[in-house]
């Protein structure tokens, strides 16, 4: 079994920021990931671009030079890979972590592929591998997807939108002006949340207004059918034509593997894990969280820009530990 001071799940940003502090502090890890390198950023879409400019996304000192002042996708799969390298991380990517157990003073992680055993864990997963389902009878239908890559396969297509954050306006926007033969947007609430994009949500508005966009407030999916949807309206059911749902409801932390692992999961509105916000460590001890999953539902209050510092933190609260051992 292999041995290390510290496991880190999830090679996102701050997982691999968390690797490069552990390196400098001398510490033996690995990075483990079900997926690919960065595999959030990895599964955005194509044309996206960040909201900070690069010099907020660096991590371990690496420079981050972009063409453009907001960096784009591919720009940022470059950089992650650079870093990545430029340290030669130890890095196991497309290896799911099926446990983690704690022992008297160790953690055994078992995962795809092999079993480990931890002074401590970091818990650096994000919340982008679960998707808010709508759960609604045809949702399982290959029609309906909680991704969105491209606007390239929904050209001549009849599309519907769900959600009225910045995902379901961007895939409006960008489905549109690439030919969609028809974009409707169903959402919830009773207009386009303020926390879109300032310079977008004009945009978007201003298309609802003359109508090449559809938009229906306060409204639900009922069902979804091979060729069709059925819509709960405030002025009644509708029934309409469809090729593609594209639901951009948001994403949840995997809050099972937590609790799988001992995590408490707090009793506010956001259901926060139980951590120490000095420390990071978690109400298991030598367990760690870093990053957005630190944030619960509330996947908005964490960022790469303002959670690099968890790696820091806790790489020293590990050393300390490590060092009255």
């Amino acid at each position: 079994m292999k041995n290390f001071d510290v496991v880190i799940i999830g090679a996102g940003p701050i997982g691999l920021a968390c690797g490069i502090e552990a390196k400098k502090a001398g510490l033996s890890y690995v990075i483990i990931d079900k997926g690919c390198l960065v595999n959030s950023i990895y599964n955005y879409p194509q044309n996206m671009t960040f909201f900070s400019t690069s010099d907020r996304l660096e991590i371990g000192g690496v420079p981050f030079i972009s063409h453009n002042p907001k960096p784009t996708r591919p720009e940022a799969l470059e950089y992650y890979r650079r870093v990545t390298s430029s340290w030669e991380l130890n890095v196991n990517l497309y290896e799911h972590v099926d446990s983690v157990d704690k022992t008297a003073d160790k953690f055994r992680i078992k995962t795809s592929k092999d079993d480990y055993e931890a002074f401590s864990v970091v818990l650096a997963t994000g919340f982008y591998d679960l998707p808010y389902l709508l759960n609604i009878p045809g949702e399982d239908l290959p029609k309906v997807k909680h991704y969105y890559d491209e606007p390239h396969p929904y050209f001549a297509m009849k599309i519907v939108v769900v959600g009225a954050a910045n995902s379901a306006v961007d895939v409006a926007l960008e489905t549109y002006r690439k030919g969609a033969k028809e974009v409707t947007m169903v959402i919830r609430e009773e207009g386009i949340r303020e926390s879109v994009k300032y310079w977008v949500k004009p945009d978007l508005e201003n298309r609802i207004k003359e109508g090449s966009i559809k938009a229906y407030f306060n409204s639900q999916i009922t069902e979804i059918r091979e060729h069709e949807i059925d819509i709960n309206t405030p002025d009644g059911p509708l029934t309409l034509e469809n090729d593609y749902v594209l639901a951009m409801t948001g994403y949840q932390p995997n809050f099972e593997f937590l609790t799988s692992m001992g995590i408490e999961i707090g009793a506010d509105e956001y259901k926060t894990p139980v951590h120490n916000t000095e420390t990071m460590e978690s109400n298991v001890p030598n367990l760690f969280l870093a990053g957005v999953v630190c944030g619960g539902l509330k996947t908005n209050k964490w960022f790469i820009e303002n959670s690099r510092v968890h790696a820091e933190v806790i790489i020293q609260q590990v050393s300390g530990k490590l060092a009255k051992v």
